[in-house]
């Protein structure tokens, strides 16, 4: 820190010294006397090789006084730089990517997609595929398969424009997901449909919809105010249809609302990379 703060002093701007004695030096005394001048400081201060005790205590507080400033900005100079090289440290370790993807090949039914590597395969659900977010158990994809015996799709405009696609595909979440409880309540809407032709040439729909589920917390109660509705689940499901040997595929995704935002980039990969390809089943 010495040669740090050194450095940073302007060279002298003048020397003199003197072999005579003064009267603040003690009676027969030929030591020197050095003055050193900084134009930069307040006003030029004077280090005293030899004088009496009291001179001596002054002039190491003028000195001190000197050096001060100087002390204090060098010090601040260095500490601002050292916190503003930790910030640009840690903001470039937060800008790097966070989810890498893999990708799941089905050769024998004929279809392919992406998914985030931290994702788990989950057995027995029912769909053809399952992946789950091991962190958000509310967030997965699946995919499912027309029967080879009782459909006969050649593209998936057979299922109308879009919009229509989209009509359906909501009924079908809709009677997945009805309930016998007494009080359950759910709204549902379309939130967009689109036709995206991809790489390999074929056409694909995309549907989004949202549905809410509201539940009482009592619904046995007899009174209306002791039963209170409150939401249970509100999530986004979206949806990428496809058709190839004579069957319609199609991609779910399902992600509560409440992170649907901070996942939807991740998302979209995911469903921009659903193709479907000739069986070898």
């Amino acid at each position: 820190m010495a040669t740090v703060l050194n450095s940073l002093l302007p060279p002298p701007t003048r020397w003199s010294s003197s072999s005579s004695s003064t009267s603040t030096q003690p009676a027969g005394s030929t030591r020197p006397t050095m003055s050193f001048h900084y134009p930069d400081f307040p006003a030029p201060f004077a280090i005293t090789n030899y004088s009496a005790s009291s001179r001596a205590i002054s002039c190491q507080l003028q000195t001190t006084k000197g050096f001060a400033v100087l002390r204090r900005d060098a010090m601040a100079l260095i500490f601002s730089s050292y916190i503003f090289s930790r910030v640009g440290l840690h903001n470039v370790a937060l800008a790097q990517p966070s989810v890498g993807f893999r990708e799941y090949i089905d050769t024998f039914d004929g279809y392919s997609f992406k998914y985030p590597q931290n994702w788990i395969q989950v057995r027995g659900s029912g769909a053809d595929i399952f992946f789950r977010d091991p962190f958000v158990l509310d967030e997965n994809l699946s995919v499912e398969l027309s029967s080879p015996s009782s459909s006969r799709y050649k593209s998936v405009e057979d299922l109308g424009p879009p919009q229509e696609a989209g009509k359906k595909v909501l009924k079908q979440y809709l009677t997945e997901f009805m309930s016998t409880r007494l009080g359950v309540r759910r709204e549902s809407n379309i939130v967009s449909t689109s036709t995206r032709v991809a790489d390999d040439g074929r056409t694909y729909y995309q549907v989004e919809v949202n549905i809410k589920s509201y539940a009482n917390n009592n619904e046995l109660a007899v009174m209306p105010e002791d039963r209170v509705t409150r939401l249970e689940w509100d999530r986004r499901y979206l949806s990428v249809l496809g058709v190839e040997n004579n069957r319609l595929y199609e991609l779910r995704l399902q992600t509560p609302e409440s992170v649907f935002l901070e996942e939807e980039n991740e998302l979209r990969q995911v469903m921009d990379s659903f193709r479907v390809n000739k069986a070898s089943g």
